[in-house]
Formats: C-alpha cells, structure tokens, sequence
C-alpha cells in the first residue's frame, strides 16, 4: 500500500509517496503561495492528488490552520493564507477521485508523527510546541491528539503571558508568540543591533558570540520558559517536545531543559524537555499514518 502525503505550511509545500511501512519513497517541495488565497492553494492540492490518485490507496493531508478532522474542513485559519477557512479539502478530493482522505492540522500530524517514531516514543502523554512565525501546539493524552470540542485545542500560541502586551493577530494583546516565537526573536536582534537576521544566522558563531545578541537570545529564552511553566502547571506532562528549526539549536534547548529543572516545583524538575526528532519529515509522516488509520477503519470518517 502507498499513501500520498501532503505537508501545507505557510511557505512549502511538501509531498510524496510514504510506503506502508512509512518509509518515504520519494518527496518533492513546492511553494505555497499563500499569499494567493485559499482557492489557489486548493488547486496545487487537487493537482497533487491527480498525479498520483491512480497509484495510491488513500490521501493524508497536513496543514496549517484550525481543522475539522472529522470532516477535513479548514474552520479556522489566518490572513497568512487568505480565504482557506471554510475551504471543504476532504469534500473536493473525495468528489473528484474516490479516495479516502485524512486532514490535520500541521502541528497535531507532527506530534503524531513524534509519538510513533520520534522522541514521543514511549509516552502515553506529552505535549508538543513548533515555534516559528507563531508558536503552535498540541495535546498528545493518553496515546492519541486531544483536539477538543471545537478541534481547537492546543492554542497554546496565544496564552496571554502578557497582560495589555503586543497586538497580536488574534485580536488579544500579550499573546505568548508575540514574545516566544522565532519572529519574536529576530525582531528582538533587530531591535537591538539594526540586523536583520534570521534564525540560522542568529546563532551562527560571529552573531552568537555577540555580547548584545547573546543577551536577547537569553532574554528571549525566558519568555520560551514562562510559557512551558504555566504549561507544565496545568497539565503535569511527563515530556514536552519542542519543534521548529529553531529549536534545532542545542544551546536553547539546554538552557530551558537547566532553568527549568532548577524551580522548586517537582513538576518542573521531572519534565524531560526534548528537541523534536522527526524534523521536516513530522508533517509528512504524521499525515500519512493518520490516513492510513482513517483507511483501516481507526478513525471516524
């Protein structure tokens, strides 16, 4: 069996052929063009889905936005990507090819994708965050995504972790990702020292040895912190993932891993903080093992 897997992030496309055993036979990236709207993006999708529709046995779609993954339906999503909400993906695919389609949103598939293959393994319970544009996030309780009533849960981008702070997209002001979010940061170099630089080039060693920028990364690191503590107060998880390219750097994950093992509190000195494993290949990987679950009769069609 083959399954056609789709990642939809807000820049990339990422698609291929993931074998039954979800090993990745092949994998091909397009651009988004997000900023063509939803209906130009349901194109790409269908387009995709013709190549391949007569060599596949089913579709698992990952992508950004809240999701109805009962009906595969974009309820919610932002200007990031106008005129996607109320976008009917599963309806559309299934009309035209007779395929059975699982969607997702991008964090929940990864999060999947972490708990059958990467450092979610062996947890029944964890909670996983992308830090990126935004911060994303979403609830892994007791072997399965918890998505809520309204298939919403998981916001954890938008805790308010500064009352009357930063307007945020959302329409609230001091929403955790105005202040922990890689786009935080890089604002927060720039603020500092005029450079506009990106993530990778923040800790490349000539901007990372930099006194001035050091000391905004370190700042930046505690608004992570105060996020994943009132996280960890709420839930008591046993392992927090933390993804995004990003969080690729050891020194930021070590650094949170040691400050927050240092509270008093035993949920905090208990919590195994990890760096996502599955990388680029979460959305992909998560969506096609959510679809092949949906085809075998594990999810509510």
């Amino acid at each position: 069996m083959k399954i056609l897997a789709i990642d939809i992030g807000g820049t990339a496309i990422k698609y291929g052929i993931v074998r039954e055993d979800f090993s990745i036979e092949q994998s091909f990236e397009i651009s988004t063009e997000a900023n063509l709207g939803g209906p130009h993006l349901m194109n790409k999708i269908m387009t995709i889905v013709g190549e391949y529709a007569n060599d596949v046995a089913c579709v698992g779609i990952s992508t950004a936005g809240q999701v109805n993954s009962e009906l595969g339906k974009i309820i919610f999503a932002s200007e990031n990507i106008p005129n996607y909400t109320g976008i009917e993906i599963t309806k559309t695919i299934h009309k035209k090819y007779n395929l059975p389609v699982s969607v997702e949103n991008d964090v929940n598939s990864a999060a999947t994708a972490e708990a059958n293959f990467g450092s979610g393994r062996g947890y029944s319970d964890f909670l996983c965050l992308t830090y990126g544009t935004g911060v994303g996030g979403a609830m892994w309780i007791n072997n399965k995504i918890y998505t809520g009533e309204h298939f919403s849960a998981g916001e954890f981008g938008h805790i308010v972790t500064h009352t009357g702070g930063r307007k945020c997209t959302c329409g609230n002001n001091g929403c955790y990702e105005m202040y922990a979010s890689t786009r935080a940061l890089i604002q927060g170099v720039k603020d500092a020292t005029g450079k506009t630089l990106n993530g990778r080039e923040i800790f490349q060693p000539e901007n990372f040895n930099n006194v001035t920028i050091r000391a905004v990364i370190d700042n930046w690191i505690e608004e992570v912190i105060g996020g994943l503590i009132t996280l960890i107060f709420i839930f008591n998880p046993p392992c927090i993932i933390l993804g995004g390219g990003i969080m690729n750097e050891d020194y930021i994950i070590d650094e949170i891993n040691k400050r927050i093992h240092a509270r008093p509190m035993h949920s905090c000195k208990s919590v195994a903080i990890k760096k996502a494993a599955m990388k680029n290949q979460a959305g992909m990987l998560g969506a096609a093992l959510l679809a092949k679950e949906r085809l075998q009769g594990n999810l509510p069609e």
